[in-house]
């Protein structure tokens, strides 16, 4: 007589069925993990995102390399290419005006302000004028004279920050003696 064990049956079933459950729950779990991962989603990031990024970090209002003429390369330091480009802007600007036939009828000794816009491509252009209205009675076309000044430059090497050339404004204060 055989004896019939229901119990070792059951166990039987029992494990079979929680093995499959083992291993569907195992499946959904790795299929959650994955899912929900952030190590699967590449996030790319422009070209154009980082170069906006670094230049909100920029000081625009410091340059690493100033405007400068051919003349000015020899020098070494920041401040003294400043003060050439300043001397050589200046005294071609009134070596300009001294070729110029101004006639006054008082004498005219002023210091006049201009505002000056660089460019990237190293183009200059006056953008005002601070001249006294006596010295604008004396001679009238000022301004334009010195306008027509900056066609003659030499070529101004532009102002650089880390490395790529950047617009610059300045002022340059010129002193004008005409008797």
């Amino acid at each position: 007589m055989r004896k019939f064990d229901f119990g070792e049956n059951f166990r039987k079933l029992n494990l079979d069925y929680l093995v499959k459950s083992m291993r569907l729950i195992s499946v959904f779990f790795i299929f959650s993990l994955v899912a929900s991962c952030d190590y699967f989603n590449v996030k790319k990031t422009s070209s154009e995102a980082i170069l906006n990024e670094e230049l909100k970090t920029f000081n625009w209002n410091d340059v690493d390399e100033y405007p400068s003429f051919s003349v000015c390369d020899s020098l070494v330091s920041n401040s003294e290419k400043q003060a050439c480009f300043s001397e050589v802007l200046t005294s071609h600007i009134l070596g300009f005006l001294q070729r110029e036939m101004i006639i006054v009828t008082k004498d005219v000794n002023d210091t006049i302000n201009l505002q000056f816009k660089l460019s990237e491509q190293g183009m200059l252009t006056l953008v005002d004028a601070k001249i006294d209205s006596l010295t604008i009675a004396e001679i009238p076309n000022l301004q334009q004279l010195i306008t027509q000044s900056l066609d003659s430059l030499p070529k101004i090497f532009p102002a650089s920050k880390h490395g790529q050339q950047v617009k610059t404004a300045f002022n340059l204060p010129i002193v004008i003696n005409v008797e």
